[in-house]
């Protein structure tokens, strides 16, 4: 713990900030970053990219590591924040065609966050209509107990 690798020179103030804080936050928790990955639904690549200003992370993830770290409500607000201003300056890596890979954004391309949910968040299912295969089962089984009815009235009779 505290043995982080230098951040790039070249990053936002925003992002170091927050990236700063996130460390922080995470040393707080004593945990290994495999130990994070396990308590979160992050894995330990994913924290490793996110610690090291590589890759934004969702604000999900954010969430994950403030509910693990036991902050109060109004500390995550100000780290929900925090994270708002940072994905506004991160550097972002665009995937067109036809542009190289890390080249600078064109004006008005912004980070977008990545709707994952742990599991233990997710909305719950609806339930849908039943499936044509319960229908199916449904209805052999009943012809079964009526052949069986049959099969056994005869047998008795």
């Amino acid at each position: 713990m505290g043995a982080w690798q230098p951040l790039p020179g070249d990053l936002p103030l925003e992002v170091r900030h927050f990236v700063e804080q996130l460390r922080q936050l995470k040393d707080r928790t004593g945990l290994s970053l495999v130990a994070l990955g396990a308590r979160t639904a992050y894995s330990k690549s994913s924290w490793q990219r996110y610690l090291n200003a590589t890759q934004p992370p969702p604000r999900q993830a954010v969430a994950a590591l403030c509910r693990v770290a036991g902050v109060e409500k109004e500390e995550a607000e100000r780290f929900e924040v925090r994270w708002e201003l940072a994905v506004r300056a991160w550097p972002k890596p665009v995937t067109v065609p036809g542009k190289p890979e890390g080249a600078a954004p064109a004006e008005g391309e912004e980070y977008e966050d990545d709707p994952t949910l742990p599991w233990w968040d997710a909305p719950p299912r609806k339930p849908g209509p039943p499936s044509r295969r319960l229908l199916v089962v449904a209805v052999v089984l009943a012809v079964t107990l009526v052949l069986a009815a049959v099969v056994g009235a005869v047998a008795l009779g």
